[in-house]
């Protein structure tokens, strides 16, 4: 189940069922019918550097041996594995968080900005 997900509630009035989402960053309940609803989808996973063509073996199954290590480790090392090897996220955004995340999609610090004279 994703992030945002969690935080969808149901609410059944008179036999409808309605679904209310929240804002991921701000946590603002959205009204649908009125604001526009912003979806970011991530994934994030680990990627390996390329070997050279003279380090490979031709006959090595690195998918296999990768494979048969996962199968020798308990299912817990498994799932603390698989979070290091590929994340897929799923957030929503109101329009104000959406235009935030869009100026700065990192979330870096941004410099103090310096005004100096031009003599």
């Amino acid at each position: 189940m994703t992030e945002s997900a969690i935080r969808v509630t149901q609410t059944k009035t008179r036999g409808i069922v309605m679904v209310h989402f929240t804002c991921d960053r701000c946590k603002r309940v959205l009204d649908t019918t009125e604001d526009l609803r912003y979806v970011v989808k991530m994934e994030v996973y680990a990627v390996m550097d390329s070997v050279e063509e003279s380090q490979i073996e031709e006959d090595r199954d690195h998918l296999l041996e990768v494979h048969e290590i996962l199968e020798r480790s308990d299912d817990e090392v498994n799932a603390s594995v698989g979070d290091q090897i590929y994340q897929k996220r799923h957030y929503d955004l109101c329009p104000e968080c959406h235009r935030k995340f869009m100026k700065n999609p990192l979330a870096r610090e941004r410099a103090p900005q310096f005004g100096f004279s031009q003599n």
